[in-house]
């Protein structure tokens, strides 16, 4: 029986899956976004969300508390600065797992996973979009029809007949 042991253990013995893990937090860090696989992902997003959280607070306890698990001064640096600054008010879900499909040698689910507010076409694709309603669709197609039908002839100008060619 296996009760109260909740987390994956990802076919790796303790030091190897918390080594692991740690160069895997680094990466995403250091890389806003990485490529692996679905079960490491799920493993990862609970191992840096609480660091995340534990960076919005600038202190030297903090600070010494987050390179226990990093120990990269680089990856640190970037947490403490950019990273936190970004995620500052956010209250959590710091990470986004996006699927991608099956590996091609084993068949292992890939995905995404990315730090949620660092990704530039998220950002701007949801900024672009505005919310449809029913009632606003009828008279914004015939609006639009209208709009390009004027468009068109404005555009449209007179081309002269050229000469024919004398052989």
């Amino acid at each position: 029986m296996r009760h109260n042991k909740k987390f994956n253990h990802l076919g790796r013995t303790a030091s190897h899956r918390s080594a692991m893990l740690a160069n895997m937090a680094i990466s995403l860090i250091m890389h806003k976004r990485i490529t692996t696989t679905v079960a490491k992902a799920k493993a990862l997003k609970k191992y840096v969300e609480p660091l995340i959280t534990r960076s919005k607070d600038d202190s030297t306890n903090s600070r010494r508390v987050v390179f226990r698990y990093l120990q990269n001064k680089e990856a640190l640096k970037e947490l403490f600065g950019e990273v936190a600054a970004k995620v500052g008010d956010r209250p959590g879900g710091y990470t986004r797992i996006i699927k991608l499909g099956t590996r091609q040698g084993d068949a292992a689910p890939i995905c995404f996973i990315e730090l949620v507010d660092f990704d530039e076409n998220m950002a701007k694709t949801t900024a672009s979009k505005k919310k449809a309603t029913r009632r606003s669709r009828k008279s914004t197609k015939s609006e639009e029809a209208v709009v390009e039908e004027t468009a068109t002839t404005e555009t449209e100008t007179p081309v002269a007949e050229e000469a024919p060619k004398a052989e």
